[in-house]
């Protein structure tokens, strides 16, 4: 799909998620046939023309200026990481991102080593799993047990449902989450061929995914709580925090901490003192590519 596709159905779906009556636009005398603000609606309230407002949506419009892109976001009600998501498909037409194979500098590998009581690995592009720390290797995937090729955190939500499942017992809104990311990713390179592969494959085989792709739901990697079922240490309530990193902002650092004190922290640090025991697994794990 073309970033001009893109960019239209992101714009269809967000215009059908709106009810006209948040909006104070009345019924109509006949029933509406599909739901949401039709285009003349919408084109009103962000103060177009229907025509130019319908050229966007198929694909016709170019250089779009930021007024008009930022009309468009509060009339659509979006939120941030909609409106960058937004903002970066109308950009996408102007450039072409530079796609190099990713690797993890030495130095962060050489962090995430020191980081022995934190779990913290590395992702890139596409939500692939880059690089991880012992712990981070155990608190929930056991990622050296995965084929590099298939390191990715969306594939092992949804191409192994029942596992992630069971390690995560707030799944559902995980799973948004995950396809909100991927969603953000391809606003920064809607031509990825691998990343189209990717959405392929898990559209084929999850109609989970399937149906929150096409929701057309944007959220970027930020923080927040990630509650595990982890099957050595039990529940570990955990709050992550991301950390992209400057020479590559494709790359971002992930880091756990349990709350001082708490019930997690000490199943945190069984699994820590586990984890020091299998000396197999306890050297940091870094992916190819």
């Amino acid at each position: 799909m073309t970033e001009a596709a893109d960019l239209g159905s992101f714009l269809k779906a967000r215009r059908a998620a709106l009810d006209p009556r948040d909006r104070g636009l009345p019924e109509g005398a006949t029933r509406r046939r599909v739901a949401g603000l039709r285009r003349e609606e919408l084109a009103q309230l962000a103060g177009m023309s229907v025509d130019y407002y319908t050229r966007l949506e198929q694909g016709r419009a170019r250089n779009v200026s930021d007024a008009v892109l930022d009309a468009l976001a509060r009339a659509l009600r979006l939120t941030a990481d909609e409106t960058t998501y937004l903002r970066n498909l109308a950009r996408s037409q102007r450039r072409r991102p530079v796609r190099r194979p990713q690797r993890v500098r030495p130095e962060i590998l050489q962090l995430m080593d020191a980081m022995r009581g934190v779990p913290a690995m590395v992702f890139g592009r596409r939500c692939d799993v880059l690089a991880w720390n012992a712990l981070g290797g155990a608190i929930a995937f056991d990622f050296a047990s995965v084929p590099p090729q298939e390191r990715n955190v969306a594939r092992l939500f949804f191409l192994e449902e029942a596992t992630a499942r069971g390690l995560h017992p707030e799944w559902e809104q995980l799973a948004e989450e995950v396809v909100g990311n991927l969603r953000a990713a391809a606003g920064h390179d809607p031509d990825d061929p691998e990343l189209a592969r990717l959405v392929g494959e898990l559209s084929a085989h999850s109609a989970v995914f399937r149906g929150l792709w096409n929701s057309h739901s944007v959220q970027e990697k930020a923080n927040g709580v990630k509650r595990i079922r982890n099957p050595v240490a039990g529940d570990l309530v955990l709050r992550y925090e991301t950390l992209l990193l400057p020479d590559d902002p494709t790359q971002a650092l992930i880091t756990y901490t349990a709350e001082p004190g708490s019930e997690s922290e000490r199943n945190l640090r069984l699994l820590a003192s586990w984890v020091a025991e299998r000396p197999a697994q306890a050297a940091l794990r870094a992916a190819g590519g």
